[in-house]
């Protein structure tokens, strides 16, 4: 993997996670219909920014009991945080939640976020469901599937393990972007890339959107805008 730092990813977080969709189109178009969340989620404050961090990943259950000792869930769990709280960093933890109907009951809430967001994780992207809306901690950039009132009998199952939630597929160290939109998986090769396609984007879509914007605007001068937007490089 190319070597990236904390600040390659802190200019990412510029800008909201369509543009981040829209630099990919051309930096690698071939990842054009894929590597996206395709469903809509929940986001616990839609007014937070962006986020980019390298992935974490685990699966949960919670509709049945663990099939193990208190002890070995205890160790897993911890074995879960160290996980989290290693470097690189920042990271985005993201959850599939396993059971045949996803939510049933809440890994993240007012206790987890906390946890998280003091492990330097910027945020979360899951299936499953939250809870502790208004006690889950301020500025950690969750995405959920659901919001729910329990737990249930919510446990990790598995850890640093290929997870998919709502077609976005991730191991671990991947980069994740996202915000309420939802979020995208960024190849590492194309992250010091992006500056570039986003500028050349808006100065292509500048063009359009002044010819929109004018008093005399039709299909003709939308054409010719269009042709323009083309010719820039």
């Amino acid at each position: 993997m190319t070597e990236l730092t904390a600040d390659d990813l802190a200019v990412l977080t510029k800008w909201d996670t369509p543009t981040i969709c829209n630099a990919l189109e051309l930096i690698v178009p071939e990842r054009r219909g894929h590597g996206f969340t395709t469903e809509p989620l929940v986001p616990l404050d839609p007014d937070l920014p962006p986020v980019c961090g390298f992935a974490r990943t685990a699966t949960i259950r919670a509709a049945e009991p663990p099939n193990e000792t208190a002890e070995e869930s205890a160790a897993k769990r911890a074995a879960y945080y160290e996980y989290v709280a290693r470097d690189p960093q920042p990271t985005i933890v993201v959850i599939q939640d396993l059971d045949p109907r996803p939510g049933i009951g809440a890994f993240w809430g007012e206790v987890q976020t906390n946890i998280h967001k003091g492990l330097k994780c910027v945020g979360a992207v899951t299936n499953g469901s939250f809870r502790d809306v208004t006690d889950s901690a301020r500025g950690f950039n969750l995405l959920g599937g659901e919001v729910g009132p329990s737990h249930a009998y919510v446990h990790v199952v598995d850890i640093d393990c290929q997870v998919t939630v709502y077609g976005l597929t991730v191991s671990t160290d991947d980069i994740v972007h996202a915000d309420r939109h939802g979020a995208v998986m960024v190849p590492a090769e194309a992250v010091k890339k992006i500056p570039d396609a986003v500028d050349l984007i808006a100065r292509r879509e500048a063009k359009i959107l002044e010819a929109a914007k004018a008093p005399d605007f039709d299909v003709e001068k939308l054409k010719a805008a269009m042709g323009a937007a083309k010719d820039i490089h």
